[in-house]
């Protein structure tokens, strides 16, 4: 199964940096915590029954720096997967990747790209911390769209400056996976005499995962906005939702030369969006 190979890889990398696990806790592993714990909870708890082999805690987990990653439908996106773990003899270094499901069997991972990558770059906190960071990559292609919007779990592996390792099963990332938004505006006739109506259309799509193209995001609240010719800022004119292709469509009055966007606030599921601007001629 996939996630075998993957944790293999992660053992792998520990092992290939003289890391060796010890044949006497080489089979000593935890019951996972439930995966709904804190990433003090799950320190506490792996780290309670493996006191004997080690006092290896994780006290902090960064995804991207913190900040939620935006995919589309076939670009892959690399980003950064930080672990910070302590403990009294002090850590070597950390690996792991994130994974989405019901178990570890059958997950959805997201893993560095090559081998190579789950090598981690490692930072000293103090004498007893330490951060090591690697390189994942996120792919649309083993993506659907229950992916989005959740958090996903993140498998660590720590081993300590006794050469004893401890596997974290279910820490919880502080990032959320977005489907890539996009939104258009027109603004027609133009030219267009004062007085008379503007038809402004436009249209909201988002990245559908599972059938890797993009679709109209229905039912979604977009500010409709103008700029006055000359002025430095938009205002809002009204909101309008899509319809259930995902299309915009208004009408406004033509007063003044300016330019029309519209803006969608985004959702837990989708980043926020703003069109450019179309430009209108009134005479």
């Amino acid at each position: 199964m996939r996630i075998r190979a993957t944790v293999a890889a992660v053992s792998g990398t520990l092992a290939l940096s003289a890391l060796a696990v010890p044949a006497a806790h080489a089979g000593d592993e935890p019951a996972a915590p439930k995966a709904s714990a804190s990433v003090a909870e799950v320190s506490e708890a792996v780290g309670a029954k493996r006191a004997a082999a080690a006092d290896i805690q994780v006290t902090d987990v960064t995804v991207n720096g913190g900040k939620d990653v935006t995919l589309g439908t076939t670009a892959k996106k690399k980003f950064t997967l930080a672990i910070t773990a302590t403990d009294p003899a002090g850590i070597k270094l950390s690996s792991g990747f994130l994974w989405l499901g019901d178990d570890l069997d059958t997950a959805d991972l997201i893993t560095p790209a090559t081998e190579a990558e789950y090598n981690p770059t490692c930072v000293d906190v103090d004498a007893t911390t330490r951060t090591c960071t690697v390189n994942v990559t996120a792919d649309p292609a083993r993506l659907g769209n229950l992916g989005a919007g959740v958090r996903w779990n993140v498998y660590a592996a720590v081993r300590n400056s006794n050469d004893e390792l401890v596997r974290f099963e279910n820490l919880k990332s502080d990032i959320r996976l977005k489907r890539a938004s996009r939104l258009t505006v027109n603004a027609s006739p133009e030219p267009v005499k004062k007085g008379k109506t503007i038809t402004v259309s436009g249209a909201l799509t988002r990245a559908n995962w599972d059938t890797k193209k993009y679709a109209g995001y229905t039912q979604q609240p977009v500010q409709l906005q103008f700029k006055k010719k000359g002025a430095s800022s938009y205002s809002t004119v009204k909101t309008v939702k899509s319809d259930t292709k995902g299309n915009l469509k208004t009408t406004v009055k033509a007063s003044v030369d300016g330019t029309f966007r519209y803006v969608f606030a985004g959702t837990s599921t989708t980043p926020a969006v703003t069109s450019a601007g179309d430009a209108i001629d009134v005479r």
